[in-house]
């Protein structure tokens, strides 16, 4: 399957923080080889740069050897550790149809405890309607003899994770411009605002719309995505979209940025309520 190239991100996490605390133990390659006999150099270096899969136990004596007390940090590397080589369930099938970032985006939603976006162009994908969603698919993708249909089916199972047992937390900013869009015509429109309304009255979602008339705001510098879990704030990523590919912002200084860039856009948009009119109206409009 082409999503299953690579690391995954949950990898690199993993590798990433576990080189960390070598580095700060002032150990070499050489000595936690020495130390450990199952910890061969090449061995340590795959784990560091999340290529493969990364045992539960070799977690454990890793950060014993590197004296890491922070009981709450090991438990989080723990977890990444049982799901760093989770590619999903569901989703197994589509895998001819999803690409690395998509894939990595899944699995991510699937542990994830929140999400934050901001999308000026169209709705995002885990609010669309199946036909809303068509029309999206069918102009921005890039890849030749994409179906179209399964990647629909892809978006729309991507949505369970807003009605699960603990349901993930969305707050969405998306720019007037896309609520005013003709996407599929006043029909299909007309379903993806009724869709937003509906949405908007559940506790675990919150829609502001970003207004035509706004001044500069940092949202003029593109789409992006931030999803935090619930183990540390540490370990959110956030995901950049581009027209050729996407690509994810894995350090924590990095993240914290792109956390404090939704929060000025948050700032500048509409409030909910003000928001919500703003769709409904739209909506009544068209209809």
């Amino acid at each position: 399957m082409a999503a299953a190239a690579g690391p995954t991100v949950r990898r690199r996490q993993l590798g990433a923080e576990l080189r960390r605390r070598r580095e700060e133990a002032g150990l070499s390659h050489d000595e936690v080889s020495d130390a450990l006999t199952s910890m061969s150099q090449p061995k340590l270096s795959r784990i560091e740069n999340g290529r493969g899969a990364t045992k539960v136990d070799d977690v454990k004596k890793l950060l014993a050897l590197y004296r890491c007390e922070d009981t709450d940090l090991v438990s989080a590397l723990v977890d990444l550790a049982k799901n760093g080589a989770h590619r999903g369930m569901w989703w197994q099938s589509y895998g001819a149809h999803i690409g690395q970032a998509l894939g990595d985006l899944i699995s991510l939603e699937a542990s994830a405890s929140s999400v934050r976006a901001y999308e000026g162009a169209f709705i995002p994908g885990l609010l669309q309607t199946p036909a809303y969603a068509r029309e999206i698919i069918k102009k921005l993708s890039m890849r030749p003899n994409v179906n179209v249909e399964a990647l629909v089916d892809v978006r729309m199972a991507r949505q369970g994770a807003l009605t699960r047992t603990e349901p993930l937390t969305l707050w969405g900013v998306i720019h007037e411009a896309a609520i005013r869009s003709g996407v599929g015509g006043p029909k299909v429109m007309a379903e993806q605002l009724a869709r937003l309304v509906d949405r908007a009255s559940q506790p675990n979602i919150n829609i502001q719309v970003m207004p035509i008339g706004a001044p500069a705001h940092h949202g003029m510098g593109g789409a992006f995505t931030i999803l935090g879990f619930p183990q540390r704030q540490d370990l959110d990523v956030a995901l950049v979209e581009g027209t050729l590919s996407n690509f994810w912002v894995e350090d924590a200084s990095d993240v914290e940025q792109y956390a404090a860039k939704f929060d000025a856009i948050r700032a500048d948009a509409l409030g909910l309520d003000d928001s919500l009119a703003i769709i409904t109206e739209q909506r009544d409009n068209i209809t």
